[in-house]
């Protein structure tokens, strides 16, 4: 049997001039730093491999020296295509002055691109990117010059504009694990994140080419659960022990178990602090957040909201997410950005993508660092400074809803609150509201033609996107909408009449969000329909929790249904409810009541097939109970 154990030099002695490789990673996060070392070493010594082609989806770096800073030598590398470059700057400096080929394209299309190459498929079609700066009827995601090759198309399939990312072969992979055996078996328990390392690893094998991993232990072959096993060993042709200082955890953080999901900790308690301009910012965008929704937190900016969430004891109803794949929990910020303390789970970054592009998030909070009279925002390119887009074009264009968020200007802006009122101590040199953004991340016409949900969140106002552009519909209190916001813009939003933020925002004290946000509206949710003779029940995004919940339900129903005297048709919707287990009985026992007291027919559905199984569980009286996918369904077979 082959040992496939070697050094990190002579690992990367497998390298050969001009091949492609691929990275794994995420900021700081299972990045092959031991690797990523050897290799800048053996080029500096000996000029050797040259012209290497890069391959990455997120960022992975520290925003100075480490992570695929290692390789930002001119000679080294000739092209790269990536996802995120503001922690790579030794890199996109050679990128932005024409030294290499350089590509940004979206992360979630780079992470999905692995598994495109695996399966030998010719590449990727999707809408994510349309109207962006990586549309080829702008930029086509060129760094440098509009000649260079092109790595995006866009095409029409049966009558609808797409994007189509041709596939390229991989020749090396240089990834990161645990635990290995002799064989290449590779096991990712102390990794924060599992990232893309299966399907990278996929691709490279079946582009003809050679798997590296880098692990912090070995075992004896054979010691491995199969089912803990991330790479196979059939994918891996060199395994290299690492070094303890070169194995982190993450850049921030040696070590925590409390990464790796094999442990629940305590709840993170983060110090409350005074409202400043960005706790202003996550306090507003906080109360945009859906009970019981799946929410995405971008890097930055955004942060702020987990820990105001926390503050508020919102963590318990919602599923906060980050696109390298953590669900559930608490995110974790700056260069643990990507891990979460007490996650759901962990998948993979590539299926990450798969849920975040067909809709599944319900609500994406992200930074803006430019935006114009459109509502098209920037936050991958500023001149000669090069952040690049991440996964931002994947979650701006596909959730249901999107919060964007920023100080109003920047460059030297200070506020402080006094007396509940916002008071601007000095305005910032550069306007963050423009004429035409520099490079379009975010298209706001196309999402104003879609009908999508957009609010711009400032620590001053609040803006939402119309047809027509940007409506200014709230202003902090002390805000004068002349002196503070009208002047410091480049063009003049739809001014109504904006409406005071709410001035809780601006204490102290804790605003009391829980009781906002998880408020039964009892009597908004259950009516009768006199014309169609139907009652309507509408549980969507309903938490049942406590007895006291299931007593106001029956109460409602039987105030609307006891004076009408006679049995009535009911349609119920169930989409993203949840009925806590312990209450499932005693919610069972009050449906069977009013179903004998008042119902005639009974339809009801649920966007969920998770709690259509538990409804029909929890609900069912005989074989015939059905719940529907969709209110349609209900509709359609409530007289059959």
């Amino acid at each position: 049997m082959t040992n496939k154990v070697l050094a990190a030099k002579d690992a990367v002695a497998l390298i050969k001039d001009g091949d492609r490789i691929t990275t794994s990673g995420f900021v700081g996060t299972g990045v092959p730093e031991a690797l990523l070392k050897a290799l800048e070493s053996r080029f500096l010594e000996t000029g050797a491999p040259k012209a290497l082609k890069l391959f990455f989806a997120a960022g992975q770096g520290d925003g100075r020296d480490r992570g695929l800073n290692h390789l930002g030598h001119a000679g080294l590398i000739d092209e790269a295509v990536g996802g995120h470059w503001g922690l790579i700057p030794k890199l996109a400096k050679l990128a932005v002055s024409g030294q290499i080929r350089g590509y940004n394209l979206p992360q979630g299309v780079i992470s999905q691109q692995f598994r495109e190459i695996a399966a030998g498929r010719p590449g990727l079609t999707t809408r994510v990117g349309l109207d962006t700066f990586v549309d080829p009827q702008l930029e086509g995601g060129k760094i440098g010059t509009p000649d260079q090759p092109d790595v995006v198309k866009r095409v029409k399939v049966d009558g609808q504009d797409l994007l189509f990312y041709p596939a390229c072969s991989l020749d090396v992979a240089l990834l990161r694990g645990t635990t290995a055996d002799p064989s290449g078996n590779v096991t990712l328990e102390h990794e924060a994140l599992t990232l893309d390392n299966l399907s990278q690893a996929m691709a490279v094998k079946n582009s003809g080419g050679v798997v590296i991993v880098q692990v912090e232990r070995l075992v004896a072959r054979g010691a491995l659960n199969p089912r803990h096993v991330e790479i196979p060993g059939v994918l891996v042709d060199a395994i290299v022990v690492a070094d303890p200082g070169d194995h982190p955890q993450t850049f921030a953080t040696p070590y925590s178990h409390a990464f790796t999901g094999a442990f629940r900790v305590e709840a993170v308690n983060v110090p409350s602090t005074a409202p400043n301009a960005r706790k202003i910012i996550a306090r507003r965008a906080a109360f945009e957040l859906p009970v019981n929704g799946v929410v995405n937190l971008g890097i930055g900016m955004p942060e702020g909201v987990a820990a105001v969430a926390a503050e508020e004891r919102l963590l318990d109803y919602l599923t906060l997410t980050t696109e390298p794949g953590s669900i559930g929990g608490q995110p974790a910020s700056g260069l643990d950005f990507g891990a979460a303390v007490n996650a759901d789970a962990i998948i993979h970054q590539n299926l990450q993508f798969d849920y975040y592009d067909g809709g599944g998030l319900d609500l994406a909070i992200l930074g803006m660092a430019e935006v114009d009279r459109s509502g098209s925002v920037n936050v991958s390119r500023f001149g000669p400074r090069l952040a690049g887009s991440g996964g931002f074009i994947n979650i701006s264009q596909n959730a249901r809803a999107l919060i964007l968020t920023g100080s109003f200007t920047s460059g030297g802006f200070d506020c402080a609150i006094e007396n509940g009122r916002l008071n601007i101590l000095s305005e910032g040199s550069v306007r963050k509201f423009v004429d035409q953004v520099q490079q379009v991340t975010f298209s706001g016409k196309r999402a104003a033609s879609l009908g999508r949900s957009v609010l711009y969140v400032t620590e001053r106002c609040v803006f939402s996107l119309q047809e027509d552009g940007l409506h200014l519909i709230e202003v902090a209190p002390g805000v004068d909408i002349d002196h503070d916001i009208l002047a410091v813009m480049d063009f003049a939003p739809v001014v109504g009449s904006p409406r005071l933020m709410d001035p809780r925002i601006f204490n102290d004290a804790a605003m009391n969000l829980h009781d906002d946000l998880l408020r039964l509206s009892i009597e908004d949710r259950i009516a009768f329909d006199p014309d169609r003779k139907i009652l309507f029940v509408n549980f969507e995004k309903l938490r049942v929790r406590r007895q006291k919940d299931i007593s106001d339900i029956r109460a409602r129903i039987q105030a609307v249904c006891e004076p009408l005297g006679a049995r009535i048709d009911v349609i119920v919707n169930y989409d993203d409810a949840q009925i806590d287990p312990e209450m499932s009985d005693h919610y069972a026992e009050m449906v069977r009541f009013v179903e004998d007291q008042y119902y005639g027919t009974v339809t009801r559905y649920s966007n969920s097939t998770f709690l259509r199984i538990k409804l029909a569980n929890v609900l069912q009286r005989d074989s015939a109970l059905h719940i529907f996918e969709s209110a349609q369904e209900a509709n359609a077979n409530l007289r059959r």
